[in-house]
């Protein structure tokens, strides 16, 4: 399976261009703004696919989405310590320390999770989401954050193949079960785009190089990335809708009972690490 990303990024002589400069505060903040973002999708989609765990069909699906799970949560770590590098305070703080407007995660990654098939097609869209996100940075100017996307890029290719799987699975099981998924993707899709809803100052991001690619841009190998599959399986996405914009801070009900199960230890125990 080929990772969809960026071409490669080069300057007018040739070469890799310099490195962006994170000592100009508006570059920094607006950085921190992105990676926020993303890790804030990571700990909730997380946290998510983590409520599965004992309730899966099999032994084996129990199993790996915990272990996805929990891999989604461990990059969520990698990204907020980022951030706390570029701004301050901890990953701890970040996590946790934290209300419903203040998150900036995607909406579609908030919802309950309804059924398998639900969650499955959740899955299969939001990791052909990142892959297409972190390409996008693996290939930008800011050292540390291109570093760290290369490795969990590396590291999605197992999400990418199970999420396929199950959703060839549950869309080719029979008529009636690729009617369920056709009505899951129709609840989730528009929500879905949410993922590539820019974040403020977008521009300065691209323009410096740490974004090699524009939310517009990726949006659109998104779905060049989904469509085919989708369309082969008999999947129809809706036309048109809105939908809340977690960027900004819009968030569903869901997201509040989501965050004050994950910090009730925390707000127990203030000095208690994850």
């Amino acid at each position: 399976m080929t990772l969809p990303g960026p071409e490669p990024r080069v300057s007018g002589s040739g070469t890799t261009p310099a490195a962006a400069d994170l000592a100009s505060p508006e570059l920094r903040r607006a950085v921190s703004r992105y990676v926020l973002a993303i890790a804030d999708d990571e700990l909730i989609i997380g946290h998510r696919h983590s409520e599965w765990t004992g309730f899966a069909p099999d032994i084996e699906s129990d199993v790996a989405l915990s272990s996805i799970a929990q891999e989604e949560i461990g990059h969520a770590k990698l990204f907020y310590e980022q951030v706390a590098q570029l701004q301050g305070g901890t990953a701890d703080t970040l996590a946790y320390g934290r209300s419903a407007g203040e998150f900036r995660n995607a909406v579609f990654v908030e919802r309950r999770n309804g059924d398998w098939g639900y969650s499955m097609l959740r899955l299969f869209l939001y990791d052909r989401a990142d892959a297409v996100r972190l390409g996008a940075l693996a290939g930008g100017t800011a050292k540390p954050v291109a570093e760290l996307a290369s490795v969990l890029r590396r590291e999605e290719k197992y999400h990418l193949m199970y999420g396929e799987q199950w959703l060839r699975h549950l869309a080719g099981a029979s008529s009636e079960a690729r009617e369920r998924m056709q009505g899951a993707l129709e609840m989730s899709w528009v929500e879905a785009e949410g993922l590539f809803a820019p974040v403020e100052d977008e521009q300065m991001l691209v323009g410096s190089g740490i974004m090699t690619l524009e939310s517009a841009v990726q949006f659109a190998r998104w779905k060049q990335a989904t469509l085919p599959l989708l369309g082969e399986l008999g999947l129809r996405p809706p036309a048109g809708g809105s939908a809340l914009n977690g960027r900004q801070g819009e968030h569903t009900e869901a997201l509040a009972g989501l965050l004050d199960e994950m910090t009730s230890v925390s707000r127990a125990d203030p000095g208690a690490s994850w």
